[in-house]
């Protein structure tokens, strides 16, 4: 029997994960991350609301996913299955009015962090801090750790590195130059739930937010709600948008239905009902202020014609110029295409090294379909190795 340990580079969602469920199968298990803490991204990505997960059915739940193969390993653990295990881990929780999954109020990221790693802990998973991955091979790794260049022998690797986002976590991307001088293509890391960039000034309106509306791009479309920024727009229907627009040139045009819930011919009947254009807007179509500031910035002649009017609040025209820099963005697309990878997530190449989380090119938007991902593709990983030691 081997008796080196399965090592996990990367203390992240998918590589706790991973761990946890090797670890419960009595495998001897080690972490080694490169920061002084594990998951630093799952923290900061709590400070905007913890949601872990989404209660939507899974059929649903999947279709959010850009890859046949990231939905199938999402079903096999799903959100169902993630409920089940925060609560075993002592973490209950709730669903929010849009469906979001969240920790019972009170609970903060930090205390879902320390129930996990305490729960590892009992596991006898061990967590080995600041040290970095310079290399591996077929038996072993060689890591950093106070300026000593070490060697270590592994049963199995499981490579758990993050996208390219958000670096001052640590998701730094550096693993991408060393998986490319090893032969294993690498799809290019872009920008993904982010905000856009607009031609336009929005000084005047910025921290406004444009609720109840529906944003479109070449017959995509998604409802929710916008915030203007210094730069431009952001908020999570455009982040959805993201996939759609990125594979075409910028500058380009998204639409915004001011009043999705209502026809073009209602809009224009209330518009044509005569009086003043801004207490038509406000009192007959119960638009926003900042909707109505918005379409105040038209030129005249739209403004105070109905059809053109009516046009304008169905299908708004912001033209965009481009997407935040990825350090700015929640994720990232691009990453290890799956056909460098095995159904097990193992390289072809190196049929011991796996590979889970956002570092594999798999793309959804943000509420939850991010984690559960994570989640996912670390128990996938972790249940693929029990599977062949049984077999």
């Amino acid at each position: 029997m081997n008796e080196d340990p399965i090592i996990i580079i990367g203390a992240g969602p998918a590589g706790l994960m991973a761990a946890q469920q090797l670890a419960t199968k009595g495998y001897h298990v080690h972490i080694y991350e490169k920061n002084k803490a594990a998951a630093r991204k799952f923290l900061v990505a709590g400070h905007g609301g913890f949601n872990l997960t989404h209660n939507e059915p899974i059929d649903t739940f999947v279709e959010k996913y850009d890859a046949h193969e990231i939905q199938r390993i999402v079903r096999s653990f799903d959100n169902c299955a993630t409920v089940a295990w925060l609560s075993s881990i002592g973490i209950p929780t709730y669903v929010g009015s849009s469906g979001k999954i969240f920790p019972k109020k009170n609970i903060k990221p930090i205390q879902v962090l320390q129930a996990w790693l305490d729960h590892l802990k009992h596991l006898g998973v061990s967590i080995h801090y600041g040290h970095r991955l310079i290399d591996f091979d077929t038996k072993s790794i060689t890591y950093s750790h106070n300026d000593i260049t070490i060697h270590q022998n592994y049963q199995k690797l499981i490579l758990a590195l993050g996208g390219g986002s958000w670096q001052k976590t640590g998701s730094d991307a550096a693993w991408v130059p060393l998986l490319e001088s090893k032969n294993i293509r690498i799809n290019p890391l872009q920008s993904a739930n982010s905000g856009y960039n607009t031609r336009d000034n929005w000084k005047s309106l910025e921290g406004q937010v444009l609720k109840n509306i529906q944003v479109s791009f070449n017959g995509s479309k998604k409802l929710g709600e916008l915030v203007f920024t210094t730069y431009g727009i952001e908020g999570s229907p455009l982040y959805y948008l993201n996939r759609y627009t990125r594979p075409f040139d910028f500058p380009l045009d998204i639409q915004i239905d001011l009043k999705p819930n209502m026809a073009i011919n209602t809009i224009l009947k209330q518009l044509q009902s005569g009086g003043n254009v801004s207490s038509l807007l406000k009192n007959n179509l119960k638009l926003s202020t900042t909707a109505i500031a918005l379409l105040k910035i038209l030129d005249k002649s739209t403004f105070t014609d109905p059809q053109a009017l009516a046009r304008a609040i169905k299908s708004y025209s912001i033209p965009v110029t481009g997407l935040r820099p990825i350090d700015e963005v929640i994720s990232t697309a691009g990453g290890i295409p799956f056909t460098e990878l095995n159904e097990n997530l193992a390289f072809h190449q190196f049929q011991q090294v796996y590979c889970a989380g956002e570092m594999i090119d798999w793309e959804a938007p943000t509420g939850g379909y991010l984690l559960q991902a994570c989640f996912s593709t670390g128990m996938w990983v972790a249940q693929a190795i029990c599977n062949q030691d049984r077999s």
